[in-house]
């Protein structure tokens, strides 16, 4: 049996009040969330000029995220769909603001008022069909098409993920490409099966110089070659937007009789002078008489 948590439950029930206070309390994924909210930020590059920053938490869960941008001198709101974990949140008191909310029905938020987004290990679960409603191509429209405009032009929204296979990653990519960003996917210690992460930075806006994708870390911490990231880091585009038109379908049959009857029919009641029907109307004429 499979023990990636999306695969056993919906979040909201899979995280109910034992797991939310078990996942919480564990110094483990303490640590590991800590370093992976820490790379998603160093990902956001955001200016170093001591000016707070909005910042957007999309699967906070009980806050351990939002921590970390809190200790970075970042404001933050944090949206989750488990009651549980916001519960934990509260009782935490943690700095952020916080959300009840199912981002694969969309974020209500203001256009333009974020200057910056993460989520860690979050936006996968989109990809799972919990409920014979959902379709996880048409959430994740929803879910990147409302982050698109809530953020400032501009900004960047870093995503740690663990998509199931490759399928997965490209739907994801496939979506916020779709949704007007550019970007694409960094991997750190792409050689490690253990140490690997992915992340998808995303650029809201058209293609640029400061929209290029982040090179990811390798075994000795430091930046990967151009040669061994190049495989792993994918750019996306937003030109990849512009899809052929499709030809329109000519009909060859033509108008028939019961056409011609019906317009026919049509102007005599907007009191047009129209010729009577015969036997010859609609008749189709030979080449050559």
């Amino acid at each position: 049996m499979s023990n990636r948590p999306e695969l056993l439950a919906p979040p909201e029930i899979f995280y109910d009040d034992s797991e939310a206070r078990k996942y919480t309390s564990s110094s483990r994924i303490i640590d590991i969330q800590a370093r992976l909210s820490e790379r998603a930020l160093e990902l956001l590059a955001l200016p170093v000029d001591g000016i707070p920053r909005l910042l957007l938490d999309i699967g906070c869960g009980s806050g351990l995220s939002g921590e970390t941008l809190t200790e970075n001198g970042h404001q933050w709101i944090g949206l989750d769909i488990s009651q549980s974990m916001l519960d934990i949140a509260l009782e935490r008191e943690v700095e952020g603001d916080l959300l009840l909310g199912d981002m694969g029905q969309g974020l209500a938020l203001r256009p333009g008022i974020i200057d910056g987004a993460i989520s860690i290990s979050a936006v996968q679960w989109l990809c799972n069909a919990d409920k014979s409603s959902h379709e996880p191509r048409l959430r994740l429209k929803a879910f990147f098409g409302s982050l698109y405009r809530c953020l400032a032009r501009g900004a960047r929204a870093v995503f740690q993920v663990y998509p199931e296979n490759i399928a997965q990653r490209e739907l994801i990519l496939r979506s916020a490409m779709h949704a007007g960003f550019a970007g694409g996917v960094v991997m750190d210690y792409p050689h490690s099966t253990k140490s690997r992460k992915e992340y998808l930075v995303l650029t809201c806006g058209p293609p640029s110089i400061s929209a290029s994708v982040p090179r990811g870390k390798g075994e000795d911490g430091e930046s990967c070659s151009e040669d061994e990231s190049s495989e792993e880091n994918q750019m996306v585009c937003i030109s990849d937007r512009n899809r052929p038109q499709k030809k329109q379908k000519i009909s060859r049959k033509g108008k028939g009789r019961d056409w011609i009857f019906k317009k026919k029919e049509q102007l005599r009641r907007k009191g047009n002078t129209v010729p009577p029907d015969t036997r010859y109307t609609g008749r189709k004429r030979k080449a050559r008489f």
